[in-house]
């Protein structure tokens, strides 16, 4: 089937070729100047280089930024209607299994007044520190149905195509979908062998991690772009203890 599409093509491109031939042959037997006829021809041939400058490089470059910018837009949307609807509540439940989880309440904690290198730093710092999860200092009984009820809301995202452009968040997709299907294998999570709760640690811990880079990258976008909605993320920061909802 591909060969025949392009057989067809060389077809075309034959024909194409042939027909200029043809009248530039005719214009030749009527005007029988062939002065014009060669000026012309290399003239036109010479502006197809400028025509596949504008045509190839600059205008398709342009239109691609404009879809790739679109893209970002969308994704964005997308994001922030995870954090909305999964991401901000799973943190405060990861928390608590966190042991050290003190420590990085600090470099959390999030201000209006943070600049690019504040949040530079604090990836700088989530990417050295080595969680330690203990499956017995959270709610996994909690997590695991939080996570059974936004089952639904997880599908739908990973069945987004756009997601494809964003390793990363769908990487974290991925985490916290598996750990949700481990979890809902689990008939009683307070009676599980401690082979199992350290299983479940390790699944715990790769979407913990994966969740906490996203979302201090979800913030700084909204700092940058979107002041009323940061502003709210602010008063709703999983890693302070003294925010509240409220404007006060």
């Amino acid at each position: 089937m591909k060969n025949s599409g392009l057989t067809n093509r060389i077809l075309w491109g034959l024909l194409l070729v042939f027909l200029s031939f043809l009248f530039y042959l005719l214009n030749y037997a009527i005007f029988k100047n062939a002065h014009d006829i060669f000026f012309y021809l290399i003239d036109d041939i010479a502006f197809v280089f400028i025509q596949v400058l504008l045509v190839t490089v600059i205008i398709e470059y342009l239109l691609a930024s404009r879809e790739k910018s679109n893209l970002l837009q969308k994704l964005n949307m997308v994001i922030g209607a995870f954090f909305s609807e999964v991401g901000t509540d799973l943190l405060k439940s990861f928390t608590p299994f966190d042991t050290s989880s003190d420590m990085i309440n600090k470099y959390l904690m999030i201000s209006a007044e943070w600049s690019p290198q504040h949040f530079k730093k604090a990836k700088v710092l989530l990417s050295k520190r080595d969680s330690d999860i203990d499956c017995a200092t959270g709610n996994l009984e909690d997590l695991q149905k939080f996570l059974a009820d936004k089952r639904g809301f997880l599908l739908r995202l990973l069945e987004n195509p756009n997601l494809l452009e964003h390793e990363l968040f769908t990487e974290l997709l991925w985490a916290v979908f598996h750990l949700s299907e481990e979890l809902s294998h689990r008939q009683d999570v307070k009676a599980l062998p401690d082979s199992d709760y350290k299983h479940l640690a390790v699944d715990i811990k790769r979407a913990y991690h994966l969740l906490l880079r996203e979302w201090l990258s979800y913030i700084e976008h909204l700092k940058n772009n979107y002041p009323y909605p940061f502003s709210l993320a602010l008063r709703t920061n999983p890693f302070d203890p003294d925010t509240s909802p409220q404007v006060k």
